[in-house]
């Protein structure tokens, strides 16, 4: 008998996890997946191309909260969870949701979806986003190519366009950036890459996108998105903590996976957090993975220009993921402001449009703007916040100059920040043993 399955996603995992275990498997029929987490996401149609031959009209991406009529209607045998940074109760609530409406559920590991590179692979993941993935891949990519190495970076996914023209994207310039008409999201993980010289590659089809990073590369790089798990099988397996949520390593989904598979675990931002949460995170680290090496790092901050923020009247604005489902609200722009003994606005009265709905779904948040820009659309929401606030400057706390991408009508400050490893054990010496360990 063919199952009938929903994947749950966001437009990512799920993707992966169809393409690697349902696509050409004659014993499911995938019916739909549904959205969540981000906008803009549902409407759409996972294309034919990438779907495969028992899908010659692709399949439907549905808003989530259609969950139980979808099963109903379809009577649905079988739903897949495939999205990630989310807390445990969340994660079971669903279970209960697909239970209640008469389907199984399932959460896909590992065994069943990572890919194997004929190339060593480090991976560098997360417990949380926001907790430092980013520059902690920047900071491995330097180490190996100062060491002669020739280092494909490949990003999980964020395929937020036309998926057809998605499949495989490889980034090598600046320009890139325009030829692919990619997102603010996916520029603040691509741009600094670039900057440093790497090559990235990222898309949909992940098996695809495999084989052609593993043509130009002595070794691949897994740059992680949210607190995914690799959709590769790593030979080295970095997990970077956060002590300013301390707790959550043990308590999101599927951070807990990560902490309890890393050969590494980065404690980071020891800089900004107080030695109660630092001790709390690594205490349950030894406790989940007693094996796993143990490095202490800082993530400190610098801007570009001080003078338009000191004592000045400010709007924030934060990477986008870290401060909405990252459950974050502030970071390192907010934290330089302060320093700086400016003024920080409230931005929520000048939000419009989709900007403003986020301000309703994540009310933790009061004194930073989220740079959310998952569409043409959203970007120009945001530009219009920004330009409607009644402040001297705008403290860009994003990974990537977002005035370069938006008409922004006043004064600009970029806050950038780097990992920094604190005390005797350092990536270089992690790396060099590893480097020994596979031939390289």
């Amino acid at each position: 008998m063919v199952r009938k399955v929903i994947i749950m996603g966001a437009a990512g995992r799920d993707f992966h996890n169809f393409n690697v275990f349902f696509r050409d498997n004659e014993e499911y029929r995938v019916v739909a997946f549904t959205a969540a987490q981000l906008p803009d996401i549902a409407g759409r149609i996972y294309p034919p191309e990438l779907a495969g031959h028992l899908y010659p009209d692709g399949i439907p991406i549905l808003p989530e909260e259609k969950l139980p009529e979808l099963i109903r209607e379809n009577d649905v045998d079988l739903v897949v969870f495939s999205y990630s940074d989310v807390p445990h109760q969340y994660l079971m609530e669903r279970a209960a949701i697909a239970q209640a409406n008469g389907a199984d559920f399932m959460l896909l590991g590992p065994k069943s979806t990572m890919l194997k590179s004929e190339k060593p692979v480090i991976a560098v993941t997360a417990v949380r986003t926001g907790s430092g993935k980013s520059p902690t891949s920047r900071r491995v990519s330097k180490i190996l190519k100062e060491k002669g190495l020739k280092v494909a970076v490949v990003r999980h996914p964020m395929p937020y366009g036309d998926l057809s023209k998605q499949i495989v994207q490889k980034f090598v310039t600046l320009e890139d950036l325009d030829r692919y008409n990619t997102t603010i999201e996916e520029r603040e993980d691509y741009e600094p890459h670039l900057i440093l010289g790497n090559t990235v590659f990222a898309g949909v089809d992940y098996e695809k996108i495999l084989r052609e990073a593993e043509k130009e590369a002595d070794i691949i790089l897994w740059d992680g998105g949210n607190n995914d798990f690799p959709f590769y099988k790593p030979d080295l397996m970095i997990t970077v903590a956060d002590p300013l949520r301390a707790g959550h390593e043990l308590t999101y989904w599927p951070g807990s996976v990560n902490i309890r598979m890393a050969d590494v675990v980065i404690i980071n931002k020891i800089d900004t957090a107080c030695y109660s949460d630092i001790y709390k995170v690594l205490n349950n680290v030894e406790k989940v993975n007693p094996k796993a090496k143990i490095v202490m790092a800082a993530m400190p901050y610098v801007v570009d220009k001080p003078e338009l923020i000191a004592g000045k009247k400010v709007l924030v604005v934060e990477d986008g993921p870290t401060v909405t489902h990252g459950e974050m609200g502030y970071g390192a722009g907010f934290l330089m402001a302060k320093k700086l003994n400016a003024e920080i606005i409230d931005p929520r009265p000048y939000a419009v449009g989709s900007i403003k709905e986020a301000y309703r779904k994540y009310t933790h948040l009061e004194s930073v703007l989220p740079a959310m820009g998952y569409s043409d659309r959203q970007m120009r929401e945001l530009e219009e916040t920004i330009n409607a606030a009644p402040v001297d400057a705008v403290v860009l706390g994003t990974p990537t100059d977002l005035s370069r991408y938006l008409k922004i009508n006043k004064p600009a400050a970029h806050v950038k920040y780097d990992i920094q490893e604190v005390g005797p054990l350092t990536l270089d010496q992690i790396i060099d043993e590893f480097l020994s360990k596979v031939g390289l």
